[in-house]
C-alpha cells in the first residue's frame, strides 16, 4: 500500500537509488515508509499520552447532571424569598414546609392553609441524592406574615455526597445561603 509522497521526494523509485543508512544525525530521508517499519514505541506513547490528556479534560469539563448541592440551596433560598415577598405584596400570610425529600408553599385563605401549585411556589423534590436535615419530626414549617416576618427562625441543611450547604432564615425574614 502506498502512502502520499512527501514534497521533498523526487519521485524515483527506492530501488533505483542507492540505499541510505538511517541515523540520528541525518534524520529519516526516504520518500516513503515501508509497511514493515510501522510506528516506534515512542510515537505510540506520545499519541496515547495526548489522547489521555484530552480525555481527562473532557471528563473534567462535563458537569454533574445533578448539579452541585449549592445550586439546590440557591434555588430553595430564592423561592423562600419570593414567598416572603408575596406575603408582603398581597398582605396575606404565606407558609413554607420542608421535609427530607422536598419542600412546598401554602397560603392562608379563609382561616385555612391551602397548598400552592403555581410557579414559583410548586411543591418541589430535592435533586436525586440530596437530603435535607430537618430535625427529629422530619418536617419543618414556618409562616411569613403580611409584613414579611417569619413565625420562627429556620435553618435547613442540604447534604449530598459529603457536600453540605445551609439555608438560614432569620427573624427579620432575611434568607441566607452558607457554605
Amino acid at each position: 500500500m502506498r502512502t502520499s509522497i512527501p514534497a521533498n521526494c523526487d519521485g524515483t523509485c527506492r530501488a533505483e537509488r542507492a540505499p541510505k543508512a538511517r541515523s540520528a544525525q541525518q534524520g529519516f530521508t526516504s520518500c516513503e515508509r515501508s509497511a514493515q517499519q510501522g510506528f516506534t514505541l515512542l510515537e505510540l506513547m506520545v499519541v496515547l499520552t495526548i489522547i489521555g490528556f484530552i480525555s481527562a479534560a473532557v471528563v473534567l469539563a462535563i458537569p454533574d447532571p445533578r448539579g452541585r448541592v449549592v445550586e439546590d440551596a440557591d434555588r430553595f433560598a430564592a423561592r423562600v424569598a419570593a414567598a416572603r415577598d408575596e406575603a408582603v405584596v398581597t398582605a396575606r400570610p404565606m407558609g413554607l414546609w420542608v421535609s427530607a425529600s422536598g419542600y412546598g408553599f401554602q397560603r392562608r385563605d379563609d382561616g385555612q392553609w391551602t397548598p400552592l401549585e403555581q410557579k414559583p411556589f410548586v411543591t418541589t423534590d430535592w435533586k436525586p441524592g440530596t437530603r435535607a436535615q430537618v430535625g427529629r419530626d422530619g418536617r419543618l414549617q414556618i409562616g411569613f406574615d403580611g409584613t414579611g416576618l417569619p413565625t420562627d427562625a429556620m435553618t435547613v441543611t442540604l447534604a449530598r455526597e459529603g457536600e453540605r450547604v445551609s439555608v438560614r432564615i432569620d427573624m427579620a425574614g432575611k434568607v441566607m445561603v452558607d457554605g
